[in-house]
């Protein structure tokens, strides 16, 4: 009899796991086709001579060899260019995150909705269409908002070109990523504000603690710990795949003398542009590599250390 019991109990067991099964195949589908065969087939490509007509030509590490050898572009502009992009915009908006989702959690629930709409707004809107707006703001005559107020208070004598300098470039991309930057990061970080037990704020101030200093570093931030790793993931990864946004602005693919060159620039370059697909393959391997390996430094800093 209990043979039976067991029996009745593995199989409904099996049928609760087959359900389960059931609903995430959708998802696993998804995810095979959008993201582990084409990940797979560029790895491959990669080691391929391949223009996209003609069948591929193996060439084992060639591409590579090249890329970290022979391409000039890539060694003293596009890669650098990533990771100072990346170092900058990842935990700058890091931190502006974390700062403005504190602030709005010290407001009423009306306002607070609202500021964070807006905050949050600018991650949701187009890439084209922030540009144009900010197109208009750095517009390289007297007739931009930023050259005009500069000339009118005498700052400036004549227009800058704020999009096609090498100067000013890369710090015109590096404010726009910035104030398009509090996507779900933020309202993560918002979310582990809100829920964090005010019980624990009154017993951190009868055990000394005397201000909101204290108040963020010993109570906040320990109790959102996993909403400050998830947001310092999506700051860093997304800044490494960004790319479009200094072809955007600049008008160019290159940038002016490469100022605002990044990765997925050249990546497009070599693939849609020359149509040496292998190679630009492995320019997107590589990304891949500075992508997987960059959460996992994060969560050497940040994730339990048990």
């Amino acid at each position: 009899m209990s043979n039976g019991k067991k029996a009745v109990r593995k199989k409904g067991g099996l049928n609760k796991a087959g359900i389960a099964y059931l609903f995430l195949a959708p998802y696993l589908v998804l995810f095979a086709v959008f993201i582990v065969i084409p990940v797979l087939l560029a790895v491959i490509l990669s080691f391929t001579d391949f223009d996209s007509i003609n069948f591929p030509n193996f060439i084992g590490l060639e591409n590579y060899i090249t890329l970290f050898t022979s391409d000039s572009v890539f060694m003293q502009y596009v890669l650098p260019n990533t990771i100072k992009f990346s170092l900058i915009v990842g935990p700058a908006g890091y931190f502006l995150s974390f700062f403005l989702a504190w602030v709005l959690a010290q407001i009423p629930h009306l306002p607070r909705t609202i500021f964070a709409l807006i905050l949050y707004s600018p991650s949701m809107t187009s890439g084209i269409t922030m540009t144009v707006i900010w197109k208009v703001l750095f517009n390289g005559d007297q007739t931009g908002y930023l050259n005009s107020v500069l000339i009118n208070l005498g700052w400036i004598q004549e227009p800058i070109q704020w999009l096609q300098s090498t100067e000013y470039l890369m710090p015109v991309m590096i404010v726009v990523s910035l104030w398009s930057s509090m996507g779900v990061g933020f309202l993560a970080m918002l979310a582990g504000i809100l829920n964090i037990n005010t019980d624990l704020y009154e017993a951190g101030y009868i055990d000394g603690i005397s201000n909101r200093f204290q108040e963020i570093i010993y109570i906040t931030i320990p109790s959102m710990k996993p909403q400050m790793l998830f947001g310092a993931v999506m700051a860093v990864v997304n800044t490494f795949q960004s790319g479009a946004i200094g072809v955007q602005l600049s008008g160019a693919n290159p940038t002016p003398q490469y100022a605002g060159q990044m990765m997925l620039n050249h990546i497009e370059d070599y693939g849609f542009l020359r149509y040496e697909m292998g190679y630009a393959a492995a320019i997107s391997v590589v990304l891949l590599l500075l992508i997987w390996f960059s959460p996992r430094v994060i969560f050497r800093l940040l994730g339990e250390k048990d």
